[in-house]
């Protein structure tokens, strides 16, 4: 048997006329006990009001931008009998509101100059309620009432603000911190209150307005040569709260404004907040802004993560009509080199890139390489120095396997990778590809060589398919047939390493006796310094060195 419920707004504490910021239920959606049903934002605190049964919404009674009291109909649920009697009772501690904090207890108030320690005041049942936004810094001049700090629980979004005026003299809690009744927040140097008036008429004048006039915590005037005048005693009674540009320009590690719901639902779609524009009230974030920004972002490709490490924008780069200095024409980028571009792009501005550069002596495998070219063909394979290459380096990774591993998202661990599985830079018509030569280290030089030869004229067909080129851990850009002595090679991520190889050059080197021709090869290693310091990129690419000089060492 089914039921129709109204849902009024619950005892909500000293507010009244609070907006509602957000509707996150429509009717004819299914709700649980305790599921958000809208949201509600006062000066000092977002609050989601939840359901007290599981039903369906049968109708909305209010829209966003309405004002709505204790005992307000908010919706009206259909309900069943069952549900009906599991209601539970709606209470503060259950998510609805949470009372404005009681400065009274937050600390006192010096009657002269002096330094005040700010605690957390109580906020209800709440503990470990996390600060999310740090809104001062030490030095900053603050009124009764301005906003210090913004904490965040699962359901609400509260400031707490000053009890008296002063100097921040120091912040004792940091964007991350879980924070409980009675914990520091920071300490403040107080300023002076004006002198008490001695008149017994005027103690007895002030204290009969103090008990008609609502409790507030009690301002801290200027030192005044006299008693202030009474309509300037008034003024100073309304908190004086920060521009928005003062805002942005203290809150150090500030999170984007939006609520506890919308923040989940970003998180569950991997959405970054601080990349997403906010259309609601004072630029709040609403599920649709997430909505449409994901829709944006697979409309336009990729979608930039916090994991990418780059806390700026760049200025647009200037639009020049080159027409204006001679003859132009204009040709469609190949879409191969729009994303290689946007890639490299990206490692470049996101990864810390150091280059190390070595030479090393390949005479005696080049000698190898042509004495076994004939017996390859005989096979049916080209043998080129790129198969001798890719087993060496896989043999070098095998001592240094950070150099093949790849960071997280977040920055935090590495993903150590227990294959080898080698990228391999393919310059084709349309622009650069890297398809993927699997598990390197399994294989003879004589497949390596087949399969290279494949997968090098399946590029250039392009006839590579996704899966061909995805599952690298390291990659090998080889410009030897082009020419060249050095460069930079830019790290192919997720990697964390890239070697380029340039052309190979006759040098005459020392022996220790006198110069003898010797074939030289120049190697260019880049590394994400985050993940390989330089004195294990310098043993990495001394070891290759090593393998290259002396080809026998591969089989040790």
């Amino acid at each position: 048997m089914t039921r129709v419920q109204e849902v009024l707004l619950p005892d909500i504490g000293d507010f009244s006329d609070v907006e509602v910021i957000e509707i996150l239920v429509a009717p004819g959606d299914r709700v649980e006990p305790e599921q958000s049903l809208l949201t509600l934002e006062s000066d000092k605190a977002t609050m989601e009001i939840p359901s007290p049964a599981g039903g369906s919404v049968k109708g909305l009674e209010v829209g966003v931008g309405d004002k709505v009291s204790r005992g307000d109909l908010l919706l009206t649920l259909e309900t069943s009998s069952d549900e009906a009697a599991n209601t539970p009772d709606l209470q503060p501690e259950s998510g609805a509101l949470v009372p404005e904090p009681d400065l009274s207890k937050a600390a006192p108030v010096p009657d002269g100059p002096g330094t005040v320690e700010v605690r957390l005041p109580d906020i209800g049942d709440f503990s470990d309620v996390e600060v999310i936004e740090i809104l001062v810094s030490p030095g900053d001049r603050v009124q009764p009432e301005q906003s210090l700090i913004t904490l965040e629980s699962d359901k609400a979004t509260m400031e707490i603000p000053s009890p008296q005026a002063g100097d921040i003299v120091s912040v004792a809690v940091a964007v991350g911190d879980k924070l409980s009744q009675g914990d520091l927040v920071l300490t403040l140097a107080a300023r002076t209150q004006a002198p008490e008036a001695t008149d017994d008429r005027a103690k007895i004048g002030a204290k009969a307005a103090a008990a008609e006039a609502p409790p507030t915590p009690a301002p801290v005037a200027e030192p005044a040569s006299s008693a202030p005048m009474p309509g300037e005693a008034a003024r100073r009674q309304v908190p004086v709260m920060p521009r928005p540009e003062d805002m942005a320009a203290i809150a150090k590690g500030r999170k984007p404004h939006a609520s506890p719901a919308v923040r989940r639902f970003a998180r569950e779609l991997g959405v970054d907040l601080v990349l997403v524009e906010g259309s609601g009230p004072k630029g709040r974030i609403l599920k649709d802004d997430v909505q449409g920004y994901v829709r944006n972002a697979l409309a336009g490709g990729a979608v930039p993560t916090a994991g990418t490490g780059l806390p700026f924008e760049l200025p647009a780069p200037p639009d020049i009509d080159h027409s204006r200095f001679g003859e132009v024409e204009r040709v469609e980028l190949p879409r191969i080199r729009k994303i290689g571009g946007r890639r490299l792009h990206l490692s470049w501005l996101s990864v810390p890139h150091v280059t190390q550069y070595e030479e090393a002596d390949i005479t005696e495998l080049e000698v190898f390489r042509r004495s076994q070219k004939q017996a390859a063909e005989g096979q049916g394979v080209k043998l080129t120095f790129l198969p001798i290459l890719l087993k060496a380096v896989a043999k070098a990774l095998a001592s240094y396997p950070s150099l093949k591993a790849s960071l997280t998202a977040d920055g935090e661990q590495l993903v150590l990778k227990h294959y080898t599985h080698l990228g391999v830079a393919v310059d084709t018509p349309n622009g650069l590809v890297v398809p993927v030569i699997r598990d390197v280290d399994k294989k003879d030089i004589l497949d390596l060589a087949g399969e290279l030869a494949e997968a090098s004229a399946k590029a250039r067909d392009g006839k590579l398919l996704p899966g061909d080129m995805q599952g690298g851990c390291f990659t090998v850009s080889s410009l030897g047939g082009l020419g060249g002595t050095a460069f930079t090679p830019i790290i192919n991520i997720p990697e964390v390493a890239i070697l380029g190889v340039s052309r190979a050059e006759t040098k005459p080197i020392w022996n220790g006796s006198e110069f003898v021709p010797r074939l030289m090869l120049p190697m260019s290693l880049s590394y994400d310094h985050r993940v390989v310091d330089g004195a294990e990129g310098v043993r990495f690419i001394s070891l290759l060195r090593e393998l290259l000089g002396d080809i026998r060492k591969l089989l040790l």
